[in-house]
């Protein structure tokens, strides 16, 4: 298979014409990527996890691009033109929320919030605003953009309740979305 992209924890490889396979490696990564080390079992570990997450959701009605796991560390998935946002949703403030904002650690955060950043590894993976994100032509047009908000609270609400029924807290998160082929918006990461 021919590699297309490798990030900083997973290897993308082109299938076919309509679908991908994303190889979820043994990296750990800090600090955009200057921290490395290798884990191993990390990979297949998340790459499970992350597959049952999109199960999950799937059945929940939200459209994704995941098409099925393939042991031990693989999805394989639609080809899907990736919007270069990174949606963060957070239930309890913890990490840069705290560092930028009088919040205190662990405070809970009612509503959830959500922000967004230009996927940038350049510009650090800045924060940004709706105009920001339309002049940069992240994303084809406000709407959309509330579009994602909208899927990315659904799939906060999903989550949530997934896992605290595991007994786990679900404090913060990260999305990616993309285009199919036929333009339509799918949750991709």
């Amino acid at each position: 298979m021919k590699l297309l992209y490798r990030g900083k924890a997973k290897s993308v490889f082109e299938r076919d014409a309509d679908t991908v396979v994303m190889e979820f490696r043994d990296d750990l990564t800090a600090g955009d990527g200057v921290k490395k080390e290798t884990k191993l079992g990390k990979g297949s570990l998340n790459a499970e996890i992350s597959a049952k997450f999109f199960e999950i959701l799937k059945d929940k009605g939200i459209k994704t691009h995941f098409i099925n796991f393939e042991e031990p560390n693989k999805h394989v998935v639609k080809k899907v033109k990736i919007i270069p946002l990174e949606v963060i949703c957070r239930n309890i403030a913890a990490g840069s929320l705290v560092r930028r904002y009088p919040f205190k650690e662990g405070q809970e955060l009612s509503p959830p919030t959500i922000e967004m950043g230009y996927k940038s590894d350049e510009y650090h993976d800045p924060l940004l605003n709706d105009e920001i994100a339309l002049a940069l032509g992240a994303v084809r047009s406000r709407g959309e953009l509330e579009k994602i908000r909208e899927i990315t609270l659904k799939v906060n609400k999903i989550l949530k309740e997934f896992l605290l029924k595991k007994g786990i807290i679900l404090v913060d998160f990260k999305l990616e979305f993309g285009y199919d082929s036929k333009g339509n918006l799918l949750l991709a990461d």
